[in-house]
């Protein structure tokens, strides 16, 4: 099962703003808690509850409404803002996920960044730097696909690549430790606490994809001539490193996930929970916030209805 809470049935009922679209998705299961050892093993990956596709796509639709009602609040409050991390193995969904909760929202509040690899530009600085230039101004939505998490996953399967970052005491791979790394999840911590003392709300997902599901979805880039531009030999590649990514993954959500920017490990192999999944997280985040349109003074309210006499005078 994916998870003891939803094993026992402490799920939480998500409201997409109309009460005939009230349906049971369990976001406490997907969560993991701070300073609980979590495996992902024991998440399954494959999991989709009591429901069938056709209501959680007509759910999906609905949660479009509500999130993009709740980002105009949001916008307008300008108060908080909020990240959006999205991290998983090649062809977990997660330019799908953005494509399809996102739809709703205005792009004028909304900015989505996928960050590639490292330039040399980027390598001077610290990990953090070119993450740090794109996150959200209050009012707004920022997203990030792959995110500075990437300085603990593909970094840890592949350690060489630290030393493109000339740190100092970083001589050879010999150099990086475990200290390096548990010092590394500890910066992480403290940068994502400053965020949200100031005002910053952090959602991180893990879209937890099987590799049967991953060889299934390669095979198909390979097959359709549209889809062929998604594919790369070098996810063959990452692909052999299985086992290694897992562990890394595990490690890194395990030292990382606090109450105050917790992972949730969404089930990827059907794409249809897994959006639901993730809109059912965002929309109880949201509704947690103490957002509200601006109210206006008696004064203000005045000068509104002097306006509007002005504008139905006219001829």
């Amino acid at each position: 099962m994916i998870h003891d809470a939803v094993n026992n049935g402490e799920q939480f009922s998500v409201s997409f703003g109309m009460k005939e679209r009230e349906e049971i998705v369990s976001t406490e299961g997907l969560r993991v808690k701070q300073g609980k050892e979590t495996r992902l093993k024991d998440f399954d990956t494959g999991y989709t509850g009591d429901l069938t596709k056709e209501r959680g796509i007509e759910l999906l639709d609905a949660s479009r409404k509500t999130l993009a009602a709740i980002q105009d609040k949001l916008y307008a409050h300008n108060r908080y803002s909020v990240l959006i991390i999205f991290q998983a193995m090649d062809a977990a969904g997660k330019d799908g996920a953005v494509k399809h909760i996102m739809s709703g929202f205005n792009p004028l509040g909304v900015k989505v960044t996928s960050f590639k690899t490292p330039t040399p530009h980027e390598l001077e600085h610290d990990f953090f730097w070119r993450h740090y230039l794109a996150l959200p101004a209050r009012g707004e939505i920022a997203i990030h696909n792959r995110s500075h998490y990437e300085n603990v996953l593909i970094t840890r399967v592949h350690p060489e690549y630290v030393l493109q970052e000339n740190i100092p005491g970083i001589g050879s791979v010999a150099d990086i430790t475990d200290d390096f790394w548990e010092d590394r999840f500890k910066q992480i911590n403290r940068f994502e606490k400053n965020l949200v003392k100031n005002g910053t709300v952090i959602i991180k997902f893990f879209l937890h994809l099987s590799k049967k599901e991953q060889k299934k979805r390669f095979l198909e880039r390979i097959d359709d001539p549209s889809k062929n531009w998604k594919f790369s030999t070098g996810d063959i590649q990452e692909r052999a490193h299985w086992k290694e990514y897992q562990e890394a993954y595990e490690q890194a959500i395990n030292a990382t996930s606090q109450d105050h920017a917790p992972w949730f490990i969404i089930p990827a192999d059907d794409k249809w929970y897994a959006r639901l999944a993730i809109a059912s997280v965002i929309a109880e985040k949201f509704e947690a916030l103490d957002i509200r349109y601006p109210s206006i003074s008696e004064e203000q309210k005045a000068a509104l209805q002097k306006a509007r006499t002005q504008l139905t005078g006219e001829e």
